[in-house]
């Protein structure tokens, strides 16, 4: 993050939580990508599976279209190796199933719901980050 704006994490930040309060409001379910992404391979209805396809396609095509419109604001980070970043996917997809929710159902919208497990939940993801970042950038040098 080179060039952080108030504004811009404002506006993302909005945009985040009237998605998140929408889906909510509109179809009873919470915004937990990990949960939905999952939903897309295992839902057991057609309606089910249908709205986490859309839901993750919307994701996919929101970021493409900020990537067309503003093509100087997303830059690939280089330097980390395939290995990497291909046992760290794993890790998040393994840690989510054990945590019962990724960043996005238990930060956004478990937070404010005041759930003390979401907060539980939060709390462990920032400090298992830290902790990561501190150990690969500081101890063993992997990450540039």
């Amino acid at each position: 993050m080179y060039e952080f704006s108030p504004l811009t994490a404002l506006a993302g930040g909005l945009l985040i939580g009237i998605s998140a309060s929408l889906l909510l409001w509109l179809n009873g379910k919470i915004a937990g990508v990990s949960g939905i992404a999952r939903g897309v391979l295992w839902a057991n209805s057609w309606p089910d599976r249908l709205w986490r396809s859309l839901f993750v396609i919307g994701l996919v095509l929101g970021g493409a279209l900020c990537v067309g419109l503003f093509p100087n604001s997303v830059a690939p980070r280089q330097g980390y190796p395939l290995l990497l970043i291909v046992v760290s996917g794993l890790l998040v997809g393994f840690g989510t199933g054990m945590s019962g929710g990724c960043t996005s159902g238990h930060g956004v919208c478990g937070l404010a719901r005041v759930s003390v497990r979401s907060l539980v939940a939060t709390l462990t993801f920032l400090a298992a980050g830290v902790v990561t970042v501190y150990l690969l950038r500081h101890v063993f040098g992997v990450v540039p």
